[in-house]
């Protein structure tokens, strides 16, 4: 089956997306930009006596750099804020993959973000979540008791997945936004593309498992905003701008949501010639 949007040129691609496309100039850029969107909801919060609750991503991590670097500069407290990880590995036990793994999402946050940003501004540790299959109802009715998510950050995947919500042909759209916290497993082209990314094609030893919050969850988020730079996001954004609402592609049933964006480079709004 062809699909004319794939080949949508830079003009073409902004002219009526079903998802607001924001373009920026490099993946710095667009890095900086979800860092300031992050920090500016903080600090609004924090103004108000209220809390700050975002859904985050191991995936893309770029905006985490300069995140903590705009926190531990303007010393904006964190300790009303919470942290919901989107999803990790799993063992084919079900279980967390060790932090000391290499691929381990939870051990990327302690390393990478958490240890960096300074004591007396980080949030404590029971504000930093991640989804347990240990007990697959806590994100949900935590979500609920902390009043919502004001944020949803993240990616896309090969298949249109957001976190790990893999692409499905028998379910219909309305039945997969209603997919909560879970544990599944991942699908082969999700595998082949993370062992290229992070393991140098190594697909062996790539898990089979994982744990994600849901689309109901995440379809929920107030704000959504996620973040493309890599050279397969141009199919990738095009199909989430244009193709059909359908679960086959998860990230197209966003595109009723009231207050998105994808923000993309210039290098994944471009085609080669």
């Amino acid at each position: 089956m062809y699909h004319n949007y794939y080949y949508y040129n830079k003009e073409e691609l902004l002219k009526s997306p079903k998802i607001p496309l924001i373009v920026r100039e490099n993946n710095e850029a667009v890095f900086k930009a979800m860092a300031e969107e992050m920090l500016a909801e903080i600090k609004e919060k924090n103004m108000r006596g209220e809390k700050t609750v975002f859904i985050c991503p191991v995936g893309p991590v770029g905006q985490y750099t300069y995140f903590i670097e705009l926190v531990n500069k303007e010393k904006v407290s964190l300790k009303n804020v919470w942290f919901i990880n989107m999803d990790e590995y799993l063992t084919d036990d079900r279980q967390w993959i060790p932090k000391e793994h290499r691929l381990s999402f939870r051990g990327f946050m302690d390393r990478m973000v958490y240890s960096k940003i300074s004591g007396e501004l980080v949030m404590p540790e029971a504000q930093r979540v991640f989804p347990d299959p240990d007990n697959i109802a806590r994100i949900p009715e935590l979500i609920e008791a902390l009043g919502g998510v004001d944020i949803c950050f993240g990616g896309i995947g090969i298949n249109g997945h957001v976190a790990f919500n893999e692409a499905s042909d028998e379910l219909s759209p309305e039945e997969f936004l209603k997919l909560k916290t879970r544990v599944l497993k991942i699908a082969k082209e999700t595998r082949a593309v993370n062992s290229i990314g992070a393991l140098n094609g190594a697909l062996d030893d790539m898990p089979q498992y994982c744990i994600t919050v849901g689309f109901s969850e995440i379809s929920q988020a107030r704000k959504i905003r996620l973040g493309c730079f890599r050279d397969w996001h141009r199919a990738v954004v095009r199909h989430a701008a244009y193709g059909e609402k359908s679960a086959h592609f998860p990230v197209s049933l966003l595109q009723d949501h009231k207050n998105i964006n994808i923000q993309l480079t210039e290098f994944v709004a471009d085609l080669p010639e």
